[in-house]
């Protein structure tokens, strides 16, 4: 366990800081940090054990040459067709989400939103003023989820005024903050009790915060770790955990019950598994799903049902869909959440295809074999 002292404060943003590489290694991964950027801090890198390639923190965030493979593009759930203003989307019903920073502690080798830190001016929240009338204006929106990048790297009181502001409007009941600082860097939490402050002031017994971590791999959950989530729970945050199933990291059924049941330990609610967005640059660490629906439900039957409350789930551009179920000859998916409200629930069944790693792939097998169109049977009407 790394020591305190200082060790979070320094920030890594150039392979070449990595002392652990030798120079063709920093000379060859520059090359991917040119194009997707590389980014960490002197905690997490102390995780890693330099001496094994397959080092899972090293996977997580030290960029790999295979992620300059042409595949996937650079907004793979088309958030942007949902974009109301830079900085503010609005796809479900009942939720909005502010981009509110366009920084991470880290940054995930896999991330979907890597336009993030391409184009920050662009896709991250300008006018706050703005957001908060789109808000008051739309009665509807129950739930407001702050992302970006990161919130949490955000001095308090610039998160705290987004908050305060969010909480003068009567309609919007849970306030989300999506982070990956409890992996990242537990001690911005621990070492910021005006943090803990804030979040007690703003969780109320009837409008909770809601802190939705994203620990995708057992050896995050370090003590320090584990305890600023209970600070965090503490002070009366609600937390659950999103994380991506990701090849050569989490896709052994052992190591993802794991990270489930560490995670219920903990009181953290497993809430999503995640299958990897094909985001530009992603092929190397993704999972095809009908592989991906045998793994997470090989590791869900070593678990108790606390743990097991994950739905394995793609975030497409038409709604969450989550895959419930697969047979020698068929795949069933159901919309867990849809843009389109009448969606919401649809089951779909379609052929199997060992080799899809999307929705859409499933839905351009249907096209190209008209006669072999799979049976389909929708839910709500």
């Amino acid at each position: 366990m790394p020591e305190r002292a200082g060790i979070s404060s320094r920030y890594f943003t150039k392979i070449e800081q990595l002392e652990q590489l030798t120079e063709q290694e920093a000379a060859d991964l520059g090359k991917v940090a040119e194009r997707f950027s590389f980014r960490s801090n002197g905690y997490y890198l102390s995780l890693i054990d330099w001496a094994d390639p397959n080092d899972p923190i090293r996977t997580i965030v030290v960029p790999h040459m295979q992620e300059l493979d042409e595949w996937g593009r650079l907004d793979p759930s088309d958030e942007k067709t949902y974009t109301v203003m830079p900085g503010v989307e609005h796809k479900y019903h009942s939720t909005a989400l502010l981009l509110v920073s366009s920084v991470c502690e880290g940054i995930c080798r896999y991330c979907f939103r890597k336009r993030v830190f391409i184009e920050p001016q662009s896709t991250c929240l300008r006018d706050i003023p703005a957001a908060m009338r789109y808000i008051r204006e739309h009665r509807e929106v129950t739930n407001v989820l702050l992302t970006g990048g990161d919130p949490l790297v955000l001095t308090t009181s610039k998160l705290e005024e987004i908050i305060r502001q969010l909480r003068e409007i009567e309609h919007v009941e849970i306030v989300r903050i999506g982070t990956k600082v409890p992996a990242f860097n537990p001690y911005r939490i621990l070492d910021d009790p005006g943090l803990l402050e804030m979040i007690e002031t703003y969780s109320t017994e009837q409008k909770k915060i809601y802190v939705m971590t994203h620990f995708v791999h057992p050896k995050e959950l370090t003590d320090v770790a584990v305890k600023a989530v209970h600070l965090l729970q503490k002070a009366g945050a609600v937390t659950a955990n999103q994380s991506p199933l990701i090849r050569n990291l989490n896709d052994d059924p052992e190591v993802m019950a794991e990270l489930l049941a560490k995670l219920s330990f903990a009181g953290i609610v497993p809430y999503y598994i995640f299958q990897c967005r094909p985001a530009l640059g992603n092929k190397a660490y993704t999972v095809p799903i009908e592989e991906g629906y045998e793994i997470v439900e090989r590791a869900k039957a070593r678990v108790s049902g606390l743990a097991k409350r994950a739905r394995y789930t793609m975030s497409h551009s038409t709604g969450k869909i989550e895959i419930i179920g697969k047979t020698k000859r068929f795949v069933h998916l159901k919309y867990h959440r849809a843009a389109d409200d009448a969606d919401s629930g649809r089951f779909l069944v379609f052929r199997c295809n060992p080799n899809a790693y999307w929705f859409d792939d499933y839905e351009e097998v249907a096209r190209r074999y008209p006669i072999e169109m799979p049976y389909r049977s929708y839910g709500p009407q």
